[in-house]
């Protein structure tokens, strides 16, 4: 753990490493999707729970990031912390779309010509703003919110858990942020439980089964990671990293 030039707080690599993995797991994920023809024959079949686990450690390193500020630091000035770290990769995810949307020539979505140029530059450009698009501006035919950038849904749901924190859950004691991550999580295992497909995906379509998806998976893994942050004490584990990837 060393400290970094923008903070005098120790820096934990473990976690940036634990970020990769699940990056890799997403993306494996969704390679073996596309060769798989139901849920019992995918490789990796909850691989999309690493989204999940992004949830958990940008709520753990909001609150070891920013509960001891609170004294010198406004909610102007949190939000715009969170911008200068969550932005530019947003602008650089919907420029790089539209620019494989622009060039593909892929029979899973409609090839450029049948899109106006217009219409495809204006959905990057409320891309930019991760304002969630109705399904009638969807241009790849999949129902997505942000159609040239489709992981974007998670960090729609992130902006959100950092301004429901910014506003007024940071102010929770451990005690009602407890209650609250209880509740939560009783909302997911519901979900869990009676979905008919069997599983938590979704979240990235703007109508109204969908935000419940996302809302769900959003409200327990980032105030468990929150509350996390709180309760849990520093503990040295020898081959901490190669465990926890496991």
């Amino acid at each position: 753990m060393q400290p970094t030039p923008l903070t005098t707080k120790p820096h934990y690599p473990i976690l940036d490493g634990l970020r990769g993995v699940a990056s890799v797991i997403v993306v494996a994920f969704h390679l073996f999707e596309a060769h798989s023809t139901s849920h019992f024959d995918q490789i990796l079949n909850h691989g999309y729970l690493a989204v999940d686990f992004f949830f958990v450690l940008s709520g753990f390193v909001v609150g070891y990031a920013y509960d001891d500020r609170w004294g010198k630091m406004s909610v102007g000035g949190f939000f715009r912390r969170r911008l200068i770290r969550l932005q530019p990769m947003v602008l650089m995810g919907m420029v790089i779309g539209a620019i494989c949307f622009y060039f593909q020539d892929s029979v899973l979505w409609p090839a450029i010509h049948t899109i106006p140029v217009w219409k495809m530059l204006l959905v990057m450009l409320i891309g930019f703003t991760l304002i969630p698009l109705p399904i009638s501006m969807d241009i790849r035919g999949w129902q997505e919110m942000h159609p040239l950038n489709g992981p974007g849904w998670s960090l729609f749901f992130e902006y959100i858990a950092n301004i429901m924190y910014g506003l007024f859950i940071r102010k929770f004691s451990k005690t009602a942020l407890s209650i609250l991550v209880a509740i939560a999580g009783i909302a997911l295992i519901q979900l869990a439980v009676t979905n008919s497909n069997g599983d938590i995906i979704g979240g990235w379509s703007l109508e109204s089964s969908q935000l419940r998806v996302g809302f769900t998976r959003l409200m327990y893994p980032f105030f468990a990671g929150l509350l996390l942050s709180r309760l849990g004490k520093l503990t040295h584990i020898k081959n901490a990293f190669l465990w926890c990837s496991v």
